[in-house]
């Protein structure tokens, strides 16, 4: 076979190929395949997170690149465990991060019948036996790292009586947990997967997709291989955990006689620090109310960073800042924090909403007048246009933007002390209310009506700005603020029994916040930048028409700092 041009394969002489890349490009020019297949295979037992993005992206990225074709798949093949729910969770990920399977979403169960096939294929051969111990006791004869395991008694059992009792399996006459068909490899094997794998067990629990057709599943380490060789998948990209399976991967395509068997590549997981990913741990804190479903901003699985407000390109920045390695190491969860800042800076507009309100009047502003200024929605992207904002006598600021005895070097309004209203005007405070505790209810000053734009006319210089939304107009909503749902101080798990150590305080939710009333018809997952409190977005389920509900994504600064490349 003619070698197939560097264009074709994407090889880029001279540019930086990861270990995949190199791999794939030997294949095609060697003619092992002529084109390129991917696959994203999860189990429908839970919501993805993060680390599944790396692993969509990933296989995506590589048919993308080499004019390929990608293929979803799910896995069901445990019906205990799997949901519909699920799987919607994961079509919708999957979609909403861009990767585009076309018309190939598959299912494992649509191969049941194949797969069946394959196993008395194996059994004919002699490659295959029924087992009629208990999971325990194969758990105890597989033998130790050291010690090899013992054979199991059905080892010896002839093709036939293996046959007969694999069609008893398939009819419902075995009950659950009586009989096994496991491979017959090596019992001495280094590798104890290769022990003498199960490959079949008995389970009277109907299929969401099958019904009570089957009562016998394939076990996952043979029915994978198998959904990729079945599809013509020729590289099965997975993480590190599945290297010590590749040897009964590579055994099952073999022994199944596939002409052209898929390869399989192991990559390092994606492992961020201070987060919760484990499906146990995160459907404990589901069923447990500690969070608000799989779906809850403080997690970290994709529906989550979703609703919390990330973009996919700020994940797919993320995924691509992480690079492909063969090497487990842990990424700093800050990184996350400042993909979505750097996308954001770009093309969220500016607001002003004010979260803990405080009221401030100004006594000589024209009683009843409303005027409009016009202000830029992001001075950085002059493309993104003006918006007007309503101004009255009467408006509201955050509650922290006065002090009526300041400490020094505080610079923004107090007794006698003259600050910018942002884009509007000078203002010097006069004095306050207070209710009889003493608290303080309103904040007086007097405006310079020839400062408008927030312009000096005689050139005076004030050294406090401050925000504002005018009472009037504004609109009330609820606004959340996030903090990270794992107890930074103590690390995601406690290492006496091994729960999680939860941050009592990762939600803060007000009700009261105030805002431009354009805000007031924000869309859900519509982004915005909050003058000075950060990036937030409308949330995807509880925000309705009129009465919005903001997620803060990311506060606005971070000391995180991009590694310099090299």
């Amino acid at each position: 076979m003619e070698e197939i041009d560097k264009e074709q394969t994407g090889d880029k002489s001279g540019s930086s190929r990861n270990f995949i890349e190199m791999a794939i490009d030997k294949d095609l020019r060697e003619g092992v395949y002529d084109t390129v297949c991917t696959r994203f295979p999860p189990e429908p037992n839970g919501f993805l997170h993060i680390g599944h993005a790396k692993s969509i992206l990933l296989n995506y990225g590589l048919a993308q690149e080499y004019g390929g074709k990608f293929n979803m798949r799910f896995d069901d093949t445990n019906p205990t465990k799997e949901k519909s729910e699920f799987m919607d969770s994961i079509i919708r990920d999957v979609q909403w991060l861009g990767a585009d399977y076309e018309d190939r979403l598959f299912y494992a169960s649509d191969y049941f019948g194949r797969m069946y096939e394959e196993a008395v294929k194996l059994i004919k051969k002699g490659k295959a036996y029924i087992s009629t111990l208990t999971a325990d006791e194969i758990r105890e004869t597989r033998g130790t790292l050291t010690e090899p395991g013992s054979e199991d008694p059905g080892r010896g059992r002839s093709i036939e009586e293996n046959l007969r009792m694999f069609e008893e399996m398939k009819s419902g006459a075995v009950e659950d947990g009586a009989m096994t068909l496991r491979a017959r490899i090596d019992m001495a094997s280094p590798n104890m997967n290769m022990r003498d794998p199960i490959l079949y067990r008995v389970a009277h629990i109907p299929h969401a997709r099958t019904g009570d057709t089957w009562c016998i599943y394939p076990m996952y380490d043979f029915a994978h291989p198998l959904e990729d060789a079945f599809e013509g998948v020729t590289h099965s990209i997975c993480t590190l955990e599945f290297e010590d399976h590749r040897p009964l991967y590579e055994w099952v395509v073999r022994e199944c006689e596939f002409v052209h068997p898929p390869r399989q590549i192991e990559f390092a997981k994606l492992f961020l620090n201070n987060v919760v990913t484990g499906k146990r741990y995160i459907k404990k804190l589901v069923e447990d109310g500690i969070v608000d479903g799989w779906d809850d901003p403080r997690l970290v699985t994709i529906a989550s960073l979703r609703r919390r407000g990330y973009t996919p390109a700020s994940i797919r920045r993320f995924v691509e800042l992480c690079g492909v390695s063969k090497a487990n190491s842990v990424t700093d969860d800050a990184m996350l924090e400042y993909c979505i800042r750097e996308d954001l800076k770009e093309t969220a507009p500016r607001m002003m909403a004010i979260l803990h309100p405080l009221k401030l009047v100004i006594d000589n502003y024209p009683a009843g007048q409303t005027e409009e200024l016009e202000i830029e929605n992001n001075k950085d992207v002059p493309e993104m246009g003006k918006r007007k904002v309503p101004f009255s006598g009467e408006l509201y600021i955050e509650r922290d933007d006065f002090m009526e005895e300041p400490p020094k070097k505080y610079f923004r309004l107090f007794p006698g002390n003259e600050v910018r209203l942002m884009n509007a005007y000078f203002v010097r405070c006069t004095g306050v209310d207070k209710d009889e505790n003493g608290e303080i209810t309103a904040v007086h000053c007097t405006y310079d009506p020839e400062s408008r734009g927030g312009e000096s006319p005689d050139g005076r210089k004030v050294k406090g700005t401050i925000h504002w939304v005018s009472a009037a107009q504004s609109a009330t909503c609820t606004v959340r603020l996030y903090e990270n749902i794992i107890d930074e101080e103590k690390g995601v798990y406690n290492k006496e029994d091994g729960s999680l150590n939860l941050n009592p305080h990762s939600v803060e939710v007000i009700n009261d916040a105030r805002v431009e009333p354009a805000l007031a018809g924000a869309q859900p997952e519509e982004r915005f930048q909050f003058v000075r409190s950060g990036f937030f977005c409308a949330d995807l389920k509880d925000s309705a028409p009129g009465a919005p509900v903001f997620n803060r994504i990311v506060s606005l600064k971070s000391s995180f700092v991009l590694p310099k490349e090299g």
